[in-house]
Order: C-alpha cells, then sequence, then structure tokens
C-alpha cells in the first residue's frame, strides 16, 4: 500500500489519541502538550482526545484511532492483549507518534522498543544545543531551516541504529561537551520516522521544557510529524 495515499476515514481528517502516563518521572510540559495537540487539531479539523489511563489502550478503542500518540515514562501497566492490539494497530496501516519521553518507557516490552526505533539512555545535557537539520523537505522540520537553537534536555538513545530508520535531525556535535555522551559513535539523533508493517511511526526528542510548547515553530513541527504520521504529507 502507498502510505502516502492510504486511506483514513474522512478526507484529511484524523482521530488522535494522546496517552500521557507517567509511571516513572512525571514531565511538567504534559498538560501543555495535551493543550497543544488539541489546539493543533482544531486548527486543522482534527479529533484529539487525551488521556492518563493505560486501560485505554486497547483493540476496540483504536479501531477508532488513527494515530496514537505516547508521551509516558517508566513500565506501562499493559497486558499481552493491550501490547498486541498496539503493535497490530500500527503493523496494519496506522500509525505511532512518539512525544520526548516516548522512548523512556516500556523497557521490558522490547517489541515496543523495535517498534519505536530505540529507547532513552540518559541525557547528559540539558542547556542550549545547536541542532543539524537532515532532511529539509519533511513535513516536521521543513520549517526549522539547515540547523536551528534550542534549549532543551538532550536524550541519548540505545538500542537505536540509524541505518533501519529515517534520520531528520541529530545534535551538532560541536555545541555541547562530547565527553559527557554514551555513544561510541558520537551519533545523537533528535527526531526519526519510518515504517512499520504498513504503518508509520514518527518520534520527536524535543519538548521537554514547558515553554517550548508555547512557540510558534514547535506547534510547526508537532503539526508536521502528526501530518506525515498520517500520511497526509510526505
Amino acid at each position: 500500500m502507498n502510505l502516502a495515499h492510504r486511506p483514513i476515514a474522512k478526507e484529511f481528517f484524523m482521530n488522535i489519541l494522546m496517552l500521557r502516563h507517567s509511571a516513572g518521572f512525571e514531565h511538567t510540559y504534559l498538560p501543555n502538550a495535551e493543550v497543544t495537540l488539541k489546539q493543533i487539531g482544531a486548527a486543522n479539523g482534527w479529533n484529539v482526545t487525551t488521556t492518563h489511563r493505560c486501560d485505554r489502550i486497547t483493540a476496540e478503542n483504536l479501531a477508532n484511532q488513527d494515530i496514537l500518540a505516547f508521551a509516558t515514562t517508566g513500565n506501562l501497566a499493559f497486558d499481552d492483549a493491550q501490547k498486541e492490539a498496539l503493535l497490530s494497530f500500527v503493523r496494519n496501516g496506522k500509525a505511532f507518534f512518539g512525544i520526548h519521553n516516548a522512548t523512556d518507557t516500556c523497557y521490558d516490552w522490547p517489541e515496543y522498543g523495535e517498534m519505536l526505533g530505540g529507547y532513552f539512555a540518559g541525557h547528559p545535557w540539558h542547556q542550549e544545543v545547536n541542532v543539524i537539520v537532515e532532511d529539509e523537505n519533511h513535513p516536521a522540520t521543513r520549517m526549522l531551516g539547515s540547523s536551528f537553537k534550542v534549549v532543551d534536555e538532550i536524550y541519548t538513545f540505545k538500542d537505536w541504529d540509524r541505518s533501519k530508520t529515517r534520520v531528520l535531525m541529530r545534535m551538532d556535535n560541536d555545541s555541547i561537551d562530547l565527553s559527557r555522551g554514551n555513544r561510541e559513535d558520537h551519533d545523537y539523533a533528535l527526531g526519526w520516522c519510518h515504517t512499520y508493517g504498513k504503518g508509520r511511526v514518527m518520534y520527536t526528542a524535543l519538548g521537554h521544557p514547558d515553554a517550548l510548547w508555547s512557540e510558534k515553530w514547535f506547534h510547526e513541527h508537532i503539526t508536521g510529524c502528526l501530518k506525515w504520521a498520517g500520511g497526509l504529507e510526505d
């Protein structure tokens, strides 16, 4: 199936479910993210529902969604049926969007990490950094130019391999103290996307500061992430 033209419930309409459950550290940006996603939904004619309840992730509920977004931490209390429902949701042509700490979750579920592309391995830098945009034509990054500066909590990742995904942006290693990193290859991606079965997976590592969710460019970035995930733009 050509993902760029895969059918959605209505033309240019999407149902988006965001899970913001903190089984570990609770990020203060989460309420801001909920509001932002609902604002983006309203601006684009999409329906956005947010919840902190893990029991909402079921095959029955996901059947009504186009995109499932995670902003979660810790090991989530999913049973086997819920895990299979989530993976099948994506494999069968829908989309998953991971926000910042979506890599810092489900460590006891390796298939999740494989689907998303990797797991959180630390955050050695929380400062202003320079980000290099590798794909300036992607809907999630075309508003960012060839590089941009941002103050954020910068994640590093394990079980991550750029050959298995499409890297959209990465750390400019000249803007950080590289000795504090924890990857031998010094390859610190900050956003990527790929297909998983017939579906799409999108991840942005940005979003830790509350204030970032009020920035116009960041709204455009999140909107682009959702448009690519939903197959509305490539």
